[in-house]
This record gives C-alpha cells, structure tokens and sequence, in this order.
C-alpha cells in the first residue's frame, strides 16, 4: 500500500527569487569592483542620467553629491 504524499496539506514554502537591479548589471557590464564605484567616471555618467528611474547606492549619491527627484 502506497504511503502518499506526506506533505499534502502543507503549505509550500515560498520561493524566493534574486532579481538583478540595472545598476548592478552596469557595474557588472563596466567590470567594476565595489571599491571602484566611487572612482569611476564611466558609472557616475550613467548614474547621472539614470539616478531618477533606476537604483542607485544612497552612498555614491551622497559621495557625488547627487540628488533624486521622485515625480509621483
């Protein structure tokens, strides 16, 4: 005689999924390392145009003095 399923009835765990945000795409396509962010001139242009519509570490923003403006 077949056991069944021993978890029937349970609730299914949820599954959690890594999104890549487009900021850490960029740094990944300009090959930087953290410690290179701060430094570059490459991602500051790229933050600079993309600052209002994409993430960005709140700490480049304050280190490049770089302010978002959040239209509702």
């Amino acid at each position: 005689m077949s056991q069944g399923n021993k978890n029937w009835c349970k609730p299914e765990l949820p599954t959690v999924v890594r999104t890549v945000t487009e900021f850490e795409r960029t740094v990944s396509e300009f090959k930087l390392r953290p410690d290179e962010y701060a430094t570059s001139t490459q991602l500051r242009l790229w933050v600079e145009q993309n600052r209002n519509s994409r993430y960005v570490p709140e700490y480049l923003l304050r280190a490049w003095k770089l302010e978002v403006v959040c239209a509702l």
